[in-house]
Order: structure tokens, then C-alpha cells, then sequence
């Protein structure tokens, strides 16, 4: 992506060698850029972000002729994307749910949301995973009560970690499940409650209602949005509209094996203002690694 760049910034490598820059002389430079964002799945807003901050911080300067412009362009675009991390922050989840135990501030309850087909179930698997490796234990609750299989789903997963799942019957109330299994994580000492929910259209606002109340009703500690990389600009509204409803702590982003963008993940920072806590890699129970940062830089522009 970021040949193009270089290739049409030749052109200026003398002009910015003995004199500073110009707007004129840098738009359409990063305009070619912005487009590669575009490709990228980057949302139309963060790259005009990008553009914008970019355009700021080289209008007026100097770009000696032993230096590359395009290291300096790209050493630009890197400041600029990690302003944006370092706006929305980061959430360590594992060392947040240990130090809760500490204080004896348990069960930590948290609800996964997101649209059908996101992998929310496995990504609750995954994380059950990770937690029992550093002796974390967990109590899974099927909070899905509509999608056929899904309590089957969950409890192979549930069977295979060596972990507790709740549910109820199909149809049930999803609320009530996710305050059975608090009440017996709260009765047996178990530290995290993951609540797995129906996957549902942002757009169906009944069913994002009954996601204010299995929040409200357990009063959830986080919320985390569930993402699939490769469904690209529709992961960035999917976010927007589940934290305009439910108000998202940050999001875990699926398939990023499949996906060599990147772009999905940044826009729905942008967008958000919320961190990405974990990417999923894979099938496994293993692919679930903690978000980076360098490492969407690198899918950026490196």
C-alpha cells in the first residue's frame, strides 16, 4: 500500500529538498494515499483524519535531500494513527479481572455483543481458555436463547475448557439466564462470568433493547463488541449503533487471519473511542492474542 505513496511523492523530492512545502504540492500525495486507506477498509472519516493531521504537520517544513520523504510521510502517518490509540486508551482485561479478585470484587461480569456470525461464541471460548491457563476460572452463560444449537455450542466449548455453562431452555429469558449464572459464580467463589448473546442486526432495535436489560439487570462491568474483519465498513457501523445502545467498554476483532487490511480495526477505534482488546488468529483456543498496536500500524503502511 505504501509503494504508491512513495512512487507519487518522487515527484516533489527535489521541490521539498530546497524549499519548504506547500498544500498544493502535498494534497495530492496524500490524496493518493487516502484512497489506498479506502482500499483498506478504513473508514472515509479516519482517513480524512489522517489526511488532515498529515497536511498540518508537513505544511511548512523542510525535507533535506539526504532524507527519504517517504520516511518522512510515513513517520507522519504513524504519529497520527497512534494519537488515535492513545486516545481511546487500552483496557488489559486479565490483569483488570486479577486485580479484582485481589480486592474480592467478583464475579466480573461481562456480555459479548455483536451481529450473527461475528464468532462470539468461540471468542468467549477463547477467552474462558486463556483465563484457565493462568488459573482463572469461569462460568459461561447462554444468554442466546433464540439461535438453534447455541447452547449445544456452548456447552462443548464449556466441556472441552473444563468449565461451567448456564442455561435455560430455548425461548427463555435472556436476562434470567445471565443472573443465574452471576448468582452461582457468586455461590461457588468463580471470579468471571462470560455471557454469551444472540447475534442480532444493529439495525433491529427491539432486540438491542433486550441487550440494555441483560446489562442492566446484572449490572455487566464490561461489554465488548464482537467484530468480523472481514465484513470491513459494516464491523465500523455494527460498533457505532451497539455503543450508541449499550455503550461498548471496547471490541475484539475476528478472522484478522483472513484479513490483510487491517483497516476495520482502526476505523471502529475511531469511531468508538473505545480500545480493541483482543484480535482472533484462528480456530484454535491459542488464537486469541491481545491487540497491538504496532502490529495495525504495520498493516498500514509498513
Amino acid at each position: 500500500m505504501f509503494s504508491k505513496l512513495k512512487n507519487a511523492i518522487k515527484q516533489i523530492i527535489e521541490i521539498a529538498s530546497t524549499k519548504t512545502l506547500s498544500k498544493e504540492e502535498l494534497e495530492p500525495i496524500l490524496f493518493e494515499w487516502k484512497i489506498q486507506l479506502l482500499s483498506c477498509d478504513v473508514a472515509y472519516d479516519v482517513a480524512e483524519y489522517l489526511e488532515k493531521r498529515i497536511l498540518e504537520t508537513l505544511i511548512g517544513s523542510k525535507i533535506p535531500r539526504s532524507e527519504n520523504p517517504a520516511t518522512r510521510l510515513k513517520e507522519c502517518i504513524r504519529k497520527a494513527i497512534m494519537d488515535i490509540l492513545t486516545e481511546v486508551g487500552e483496557i488489559d482485561l486479565e490483569a483488570e479481572i486479577i486485580k479484582r479478585m485481589k480486592n474480592g470484587e467478583i464475579p466480573v461480569k461481562i456480555v459479548f455483543v455483536g451481529v450473527n456470525g461475528s464468532g462470539k461464541t468461540t471468542t468467549i471460548a477463547k477467552l474462558a481458555f486463556k483465563l484457565k491457563e493462568k488459573n482463572i476460572n469461569s462460568v459461561l452463560a447462554c444468554s442466546d436463547t433464540f439461535r438453534a444449537g447455541a447452547e449445544e455450542q456452548l456447552a462443548i466449548h464449556a466441556n472441552r475448557i473444563g468449565v461451567r455453562m448456564i442455561k435455560h431452555t430455548y425461548g427463555a429469558d435472556p436476562a434470567a439466564v445471565a443472573y443465574d449464572a452471576v448468582k452461582y459464580a457468586q455461590a461457588h467463589r468463580i471470579p468471571v462470568v462470560l455471557i454469551d448473546t444472540a447475534g442480532r442486526m444493529h439495525t433491529d432495535k427491539d432486540l438491542m433493547m433486550e441487550l440494555t436489560k441483560i446489562i442492566r439487570v446484572i449490572k455487566a462491568d464490561y461489554t465488548i463488541f464482537v467484530g468480523d474483519a472481514l465484513t470491513g465498513n459494516d464491523a465500523l457501523t455494527q460498533a457505532e449503533t451497539f455503543n450508541k445502545y449499550v455503550g461498548i467498554s471496547g471490541s475484539i476483532i475476528t478472522k484478522v487471519d483472513a484479513d490483510v487490511r487491517g483497516g476495520a480495526a482502526l476505523s471502529i477505534m475511531f469511531a468508538t473511542k473505545k480500545p480493541i482488546l483482543y484480535i482472533g488468529t484462528g480456530q484454535k483456543y491459542t488464537d486469541l492474542i491481545k491487540f497491538d498496536g504496532n502490529w495495525l500500524i504495520q498493516k498500514l503502511i509498513d
